[in-house]
């Protein structure tokens, strides 16, 4: 989409399923014996026109490896904001917002996911974060499915609630020239991160080869 507040939207829904080879296997847990698995998730990425609004990330997603008794699942997912300028007040509600979401369900959570993103989402040859960060987790499987997804689903629906105040605050922001060349080139640093360091990209060219699955 190409709008007067968002530039450039990607909302993502995918399933797949299928088997891994034996090469590949036992590096997915659960997939050791027979190498099947089944997963499914939703990813939502935001660039805006104005400068002075982040870029927004979400995704969550859920997968299923092996059978029977050798059956493994488990949850992935969280948030996080690429700004062109630093604002302190916007990360202060952005983040404020995950908290609440996450101390619903353990308070345990916000400081260990929060950890998780600023980690994660660091160019480490540049010593430099991509944004503000977040929160990020993956293969949570504990204490049990109904916690695991509703902390889950919590990420997917309250997104919105820790995004879209900035959105408003922001849009009506006057820029120019200037501004717009910078946040050209703060995005090459955000594509920088997805090719050499997000784990959806480097999975995928090692797993394709080994790889028999179905999309939906």
């Amino acid at each position: 989409m190409k709008g007067q507040v968002f530039e450039k939207v990607g909302v993502n829904i995918s399933t797949v399923y299928g088997e891994f080879s034996e090469q590949f296997r036992n590096q997915i847990p659960g997939a050791e014996k027979n190498g099947k698995f089944w997963a499914t998730g939703i990813s939502v990425v935001s660039h805006m026109c104005n400068p002075f609004i982040p870029a927004a990330h979400m995704n969550t997603r859920f997968l299923i490896t092996g059978e029977g008794s050798d059956k493994k699942i488990w949850f992935g997912g969280g948030g996080d904001l690429t700004p062109i300028f630093e604002d302190k007040n916007m990360s202060h509600i952005f983040h404020n917002g995950f908290k609440e979401i996450c101390n619903k369900h353990n308070n345990s959570y916000y400081p260990k996911f929060k950890k998780w993103c600023d980690e994660y989402f660091y160019l480490k040859h540049r010593k430099e974060p991509r944004g503000i960060g977040g929160i990020f987790f993956d293969d949570l499987s504990s204490p049990d499915f109904n916690t695991c997804f509703a902390l889950t689903r919590s990420v997917g629906e309250h997104f919105l609630i820790a995004y879209l105040p900035i959105v408003e605050k922001r849009r009506h922001t006057t820029f120019g020239e200037r501004e717009k060349d910078f946040q050209g080139y703060r995005r090459g640093r955000y594509v920088e991160f997805n090719l050499v360091f997000d784990r959806g990209t480097l999975f995928g060219p090692v797993s394709y080869t080994h790889l028999r699955a179905h999309e939906t």
